[in-house]
Formats: C-alpha cells, sequence, structure tokens
C-alpha cells in the first residue's frame, strides 16, 4: 500500500509526522497532499479574519464538506459514504499513530 508522509505544523508550534495510507485507487499523491495543506491553510487563514472557534465546530464544517464533495460524485450513495467512511477510519488510524513534537514550555 503507498503511503504519504505528512508534516503538519500547528499555530502553536507542535508538529506532526504522520505517514497517511492512500486509498488503492489515488491517482497523484502530490496533488492529494498540496490539496491538504491548502485546506489547512484555509482553515488558518478564516481564523485570522474570523476568529477562533470551536475545535468541534472545524471538524462539523470540514465532514459537512466532505459530506457535499462525496454527494457531488455521481456514484450509488452507499458507494460514496462507504468510501468517505473508509478513508476517514484510515486517516484517523494513521493520526493516531503519528508522532507528536511540541516546542519547549515554561522558565528556565
Amino acid at each position: 500500500m503507498k503511503r504519504l508522509p505528512y508534516r503538519a505544523q500547528t499555530q502553536t508550534g507542535d508538529v506532526f509526522d504522520i505517514e497517511f495510507p492512500l486509498h488503492a485507487d489515488t491517482r497523484d499523491a502530490v496533488r492529494v497532499g498540496q490539496l491538504v495543506s491548502g485546506i489547512l491553510q484555509a482553515v488558518d487563514r478564516d481564523f485570522t479574519v474570523a476568529g477562533e472557534m470551536s475545535n468541534g465546530d472545524v471538524l462539523q464544517a470540514l465532514s459537512m464538506a466532505c459530506a457535499i464533495r462525496a454527494k457531488m460524485i455521481h456514484a450509488r450513495k452507499s458507494v460514496t459514504q462507504n468510501l468517505a467512511t473508509d478513508l476517514l477510519a484510515t486517516a484517523l488510524g494513521a493520526e493516531a499513530n503519528a508522532s507528536r513534537q511540541s516546542p519547549a514550555a515554561g522558565h528556565s
């Protein structure tokens, strides 16, 4: 199975190194990584303009966008729902195994 190594750095300085397993039908892993970066940057830009929002609200918005994108695919509902569910479960599994580096905090 192909994997996409991905490094994410948060606004607070945490760094996540994640190895995402890719779906067998993935055509362009580089574009997948670029789109992930673009989505995360859009969320960060929104925070800069509109202010913070809860993590639950962010996850809800991303889930709704995923559902809409799945609806846009011309296929049976069961196919798109299973694909979206499987992809999310795989990504969450990869995230659970990711390393986390946090900047030093406190006083010396």
